[in-house]
């Protein structure tokens, strides 16, 4: 188990996401940000938008996963 935070993934935010993988915490920033926005957050909007922008152009977000990948296998294990 490792863990990211909102900012470490792009937010304003210093919400931990806990996972086994990086696609745990990716989803799971994923879900905060649309909570965020449901509850009319506007601090998390860049990211919210930019995280959709993601989800529609995956080729095109192929250099930010793989960050964040990197990112999370570099992490100690909690």
């Amino acid at each position: 188990m490792k863990t990211m935070t909102c900012h470490q993934l792009g937010g304003p935010c210093d919400l931990a996401h806990h996972g086994e993988s990086a696609d745990d915490v990716i989803n799971a920033q994923d879900r905060h940000l649309k909570e965020a926005e449901k509850a009319g957050d506007a601090s998390h909007q860049p990211a919210r938008d930019e995280m959709k922008s993601r989800w529609r152009h995956p080729k095109r977000s192929l250099g930010w996963y793989r960050d964040m990948k990197q990112a999370f296998a570099d992490l100690p294990e909690d």
